[in-house]
């Protein structure tokens, strides 16, 4: 039997309320033949606005679905922030964690990310939790030490079932929007890492930058790399779909 796939979407700042509705109307019936498939896990990740129409067509589909970002507290003098609390409303399962336009963009710290993972978890939903190294990081030779700077950092604090809840998901920084893959190799050279690192050969590790139809087969093929997060291919049923379709044939 093949492995189980898991095929998050994370639409970043994309696809507002209407929108989201239109995309299921398209997402349901080309999903449907992929429906019954018990080796695939479809989830997707919209903006705080877009939550209310995701969760009635994640529902209704039998995904899984999330937000973007979560703050750690779950009340209080936080403007613009939003809590877990509020998130849960919604029926959520997952939320991600320290993506790297979090770290890079907004400054997030790795103490920030780690409060925010034990929260979630603390709260009974799934983390997803991102890491990666930029360019110049990888060309100086510091991949590795950014990364478990990284995943310690997040993990550190928890009891082994706490580490197993959490979904990982290695997003070199220089293949993030940029058109740049990492070839199968070097992913799965990180991933494989990264299982040894955690200590737990079962936990599940997603692989995000630029992954589309064309490249699918080779990247989920490798043996450590069990789904992908993806971004702007899964802003359109057709393209998101595409890459377990590609994977499976």
């Amino acid at each position: 039997m093949s492995k189980k796939i898991y095929l998050y979407g994370n639409w970043k700042m994309n696809n507002t309320y209407s929108e989201t509705e239109k995309f299921f109307e398209e997402f349901t019936p080309a999903y449907a033949p992929l429906k019954a498939d018990a080796n695939l896990e479809v989830g997707i990740f919209a903006p705080f606005t877009s939550l209310w129409p995701l969760s009635q067509g994640a529902k209704k589909n039998g995904i899984v679905f999330g937000a973007q970002n979560v703050y750690y507290e779950p009340k209080g003098a936080f403007t613009g922030e939003i809590s877990i609390p509020m998130l849960k409303e919604y029926d959520i399962t997952h939320i991600i964690i320290g993506h790297s336009e979090r770290r890079h963009i907004f400054l997030e710290s790795d103490e920030v990310i780690a409060k925010k993972v034990k929260a979630v978890l603390d709260a009974g939903i799934s983390p997803v939790l991102c890491y990666g190294e930029t360019l110049e990081e990888r060309e100086s030779g510091n991949t590795f030490t950014v990364m478990e700077r990284q995943l310690k950092s997040a993990i550190s604090s928890l009891i082994p079932a706490e580490v197993n809840k959490i979904i990982y998901a290695y997003e070199p920084v220089w293949a993030i929007g940029t058109g740049k893959t990492a070839t199968p190799d070097q992913a799965e050279e990180v991933c494989a890492w990264s299982r040894k690192l955690i200590g737990d050969d079962k936990v599940v590790i997603l692989y995000g930058g630029s992954v589309k139809g064309s490249n699918a087969k080779e990247l989920l093929s490798m043996k450590d790399i069990d789904g992908a997060l993806v971004g702007g291919a899964s802003l359109k049923p057709a393209s998101f779909l595409e890459i377990y379709t590609a994977y499976k044939g």
